[in-house]
């Protein structure tokens, strides 16, 4: 069975929007099919604030992986492009995470979906918003819209720069 995911991606080491076209790359080859990309977003860190700025955007795909594959393929992702989480919430390559897994609500010490914190994240819900304002949060009921209104997180959050991007999705 297909079922309709969103993923966060970011990045704030090296080329980042290099990283977030690799890793989507990367999603295409193992059967993930990506069906869309938002715009990229620069961010201001949250939680660890003494390192640079992250990129991040949101992908649609379709998946006929369980929700733990899933997270074990995004997983092997980071570690083929060679991601390394040193510092919690600190600086990476890129890092994946699952937001939505369709309409399913998952708690396990492995994964918590939806994810636990994106209602929280201006940037998260802002490139989110931009591909899937109408998506609903299974445990709140509020729409991707409706979080992004009433999210108190402060943080800088700026469309980034296409010129500066080179290459396409």
């Amino acid at each position: 069975m297909t079922e309709t995911v969103y993923l966060s991606l970011g990045s704030n080491v090296d080329d980042r929007a290099k990283n977030l076209r690799d890793a989507i790359a990367l999603l295409r080859k193992t059967g993930i099919d990506v069906t869309q990309i938002s715009p990229i977003y620069e961010t201001e860190p949250v939680d660890y604030l003494d390192q640079p700025w992250f990129l991040n955007t949101a992908v649609e795909a379709k998946t006929e992986l369980n929700a733990v594959d899933l997270l074990h393929t995004l997983r092997a992702i980071e570690t083929q492009m060679g991601s390394k989480k040193l510092i919690a919430k600190g600086p990476r390559l890129i890092d994946m995470d699952i937001l939505l897994y369709g309409d399913q609500v998952i708690d396990t010490p492995e994964l918590q979906v939806p994810h636990p914190r994106m209602h929280l994240r201006r940037f998260v819900l802002q490139p989110l918003a931009e591909i899937a304002p109408n998506a609903r949060h299974p445990v709140l009921s509020l729409k991707v819209s409706e979080m992004l209104e009433r999210t108190t997180g402060k943080s800088a959050v700026r469309k980034f720069d296409a010129n500066r991007c080179s290459g396409r999705f």
